[in-house]
């Protein structure tokens, strides 16, 4: 089955959705379970700090932080794979 171009912003919510509910699963199996304690070690991934562009008349900060875990990248994984499906 063939998508069209414009289904990219659906594909990219579908990701992020299966990426947010692999990180929620992954703390909730973390704090229950002793053996699965490495499914809540989390990755920062991003800026360390905003870029802040000062224009005088507007001021503009930038920056994007992603916590990743394990569970995070596998929700994805399965999200695409689900998208794909169906």
């Amino acid at each position: 089955m063939v998508r069209s171009s414009g289904k990219g912003g659906l594909l990219a919510f579908v990701i992020l959705l299966g990426a947010i509910s692999g990180n929620f699963i992954g703390d909730i199996l973390g704090s229950s379970v002793k053996t699965l304690s490495f499914l809540k070690i989390s990755y920062p991934i991003g800026t360390s700090s905003p870029f802040i562009l000062n224009l005088k008349v507007i001021k503009l900060t930038f920056g994007i932080n992603f916590n990743m875990n394990l569970m995070a990248i596998i929700g994805a994984i399965l999200a695409m794979i689900l998208y794909r499906k169906y």
